[in-house]
């Protein structure tokens, strides 16, 4: 039996495009989507449209929620808020601990989060360049697991989505996946091995990002 993997990274943030916004914003870590990013966000729900997708996984950040909502919206499923998925808690970018929407009040923004999800991994500040790949490694084999033979999303940020990718495929991801904003990473299971079929894809977007950043 095979499965199919979908990884993606959340679409443009706000702070991404007027970086002002991070010295007044009451949650600094946690921008939402940029107006273009809304767009690239229903630009990736129509690339997944045809796919058979069972599950959508999403960092519990804003701008990840926001673009699996997207997906989730076209696709008429609900969405499992993972903290394995989050973003780099890297100390370097954040001097404390993000402040994030909790999720009630994420839930009453977006009806179609599942409370009744329990996250798989948790995620913890501060973290090194090498916690947050073995994280999101350990949480796509996980959800992979779980839910085999269904074919699932995960949304992630760039550090997240290079992890998923190598805790799957292992260390040829760290080359060969490109993870710009709200590409896709295709990752098939044919036992006994995965294969890498998408290795950052945005021929859905009219707007890609010319160099990636990952903060």
């Amino acid at each position: 039996m095979s499965q199919i993997v979908w990884i993606a990274r959340h679409a443009n943030r706000l702070d991404f495009v007027n970086p002002d916004w991070f010295l007044t914003a009451e949650r600094r870590y946690d921008p939402p989507l940029s107006e273009d990013g809304f767009v690239q966000a229903k630009q990736l729900a129509r690339r997944l449209k045809q796919e058979k997708i069972t599950h959508i996984f999403a960092s519990p950040f804003l701008r990840t929620v926001q673009t699996a909502n997207a997906v989730a919206e076209v696709l008429d499923l609900p969405i499992k808020l993972e903290t394995g998925l989050s973003e780099w808690l890297n100390p370097a970018w954040m001097t404390e601990e993000p402040e994030k929407l909790s999720t009630p009040a994420l839930s009453a923004l977006f009806p179609r989060i599942d409370t009744s999800y329990t996250p798989q991994i948790a995620a913890k500040y501060p973290e090194t360049h090498e916690q947050v790949r073995a994280r999101s490694a350990q949480t796509a084999r996980c959800l992979a697991s779980e839910y085999f033979p269904h074919d699932i999303l995960l949304v992630a940020h760039g550090a997240s989505v290079l992890g998923s990718a190598m805790g799957l495929v292992g260390d040829i991801a760290k080359t060969e996946v490109k993870a710009s904003l709200c590409s896709v990473v295709k990752v098939v299971r044919r036992e006994p091995e995965w294969l890498l079929e998408l290795k950052g894809d945005t021929t859905h977007l009219t707007q890609v990002e010319e160099v990636i950043r990952f903060a």
